[in-house]
């Protein structure tokens, strides 16, 4: 079988399964495990992703813009991707991976069919994920694991996962919750939806900013102040950790900032959002023992380096 992901998490599941051999291609952004880093990256941003947060949710806005008025009131996704297909049609992939949850994130299912329309003599099976919860994420790793004949070996490791997750929740389990907002994008500010509630939950907190299965909403600064958490994690999507601390110091300044409570008690985080946080991989269970020992200092995470308390 020849495999091309276009979507890093989906990368991560076929490693986790055992099929990374299998693997001739990838995204721009599949980066883990570190052996994918010599396979062919079949796709590209449009944009400029090395710039500040503000100035990319300016560009992806512009693209909308330019979109809207090109098809009036048609209803056409977004794309801030390309796809070589020249690339794809010499590695003649058998089963493609992509993504339907956003089309912002990732390299879409839509972008994969018109990429597909001028490629000739390949038709490879299309498995699109569609995370937007915890059992989602575990349903999507078995409908991977079904299409490479490993059902069992998906089965066994998805109970892994829930294990390790019910043992954080029994080993941080406390009477009074830290209340917790996450925010994945920070000019403008974003709070985290879909799985990540979860992972607070999980972590023994409760979250103020964003519901489970939801996308993440646009937050104020007036709504931030009004949740006031105790605990503010740091998350950008597609963030490192060293982006998200260069970028820190526009929060600083803002002249709000110094009213929240996580600021004033010292309780304000970064975490590495697109290793952890916001890629819908196995990781999350590490994602959600780093939001732990954000709020309690245990459990030892498995990556320190991927999370760092930063100064008021």
């Amino acid at each position: 079988m020849r495999i091309v992901s276009l979507l890093a998490s989906a990368t991560e599941m076929v490693a986790e399964l055992g099929y990374l051999s299998a693997l001739v291609g990838r995204s721009h952004e599949c980066d883990y495990p570190p052996e994918v880093l010599h396979l062919p990256a079949v796709s590209r941003p449009l944009i400029d992703v090395d710039t500040s947060s503000e100035q990319i949710d300016a560009q992806i806005k512009q693209l909308a813009r330019a979109r809207d008025e090109t098809q009036g009131n048609a209803l056409k996704a977004l794309s801030i991707y390309t796809i070589d297909t020249d690339l794809l049609q010499r590695l003649k992939p058998d089963l493609l991976l992509t993504q339907t949850q956003c089309e912002v994130c990732a390299v879409s299912e839509n972008d994969v069919i018109a990429a597909l329309q001028h490629v000739i003599g390949i038709q490879p099976r299309i498995v699109a994920l569609a995370p937007y919860r915890l059992q989602d994420v575990w349903n999507d790793m078995l409908r991977i694991g079904t299409a490479l004949h490993a059902t069992e070996v998906a089965r066994q490791q998805i109970a892994i996962y829930i294990h390790r997750l019910e043992q954080l929740q029994a080993q941080t389990a406390s009477a009074q919750k830290p209340r917790v907002a996450v925010l994945e994008w920070l000019d403008p500010l974003m709070g985290a939806g879909n799985w990540i509630p979860e992972l607070v939950a999980y972590a023994g907190g409760e979250a103020v900013c964003g519901g489970t299965g939801t996308h993440a909403p646009w937050l104020s600064w007036q709504e931030l102040q009004a949740v006031d958490p105790d605990v503010l994690i740091l998350s950008p999507c597609g963030f490192s950790l060293e982006r998200t601390v260069q970028e820190y110091p526009q929060l600083q300044q803002h002249p709000q900032w110094k009213t929240l409570r996580a600021v004033k008690t010292n309780r304000v985080y970064a975490i590495d959002g697109n290793q952890y946080m916001n890629r819908s991989s196995p990781r999350l269970v590490q994602s959600a023992e780093l939001i732990a020992y954000t709020l309690w200092g245990h459990p030892a995470p498995v990556d320190p380096t991927a999370c760092l308390q930063l100064a008021p």
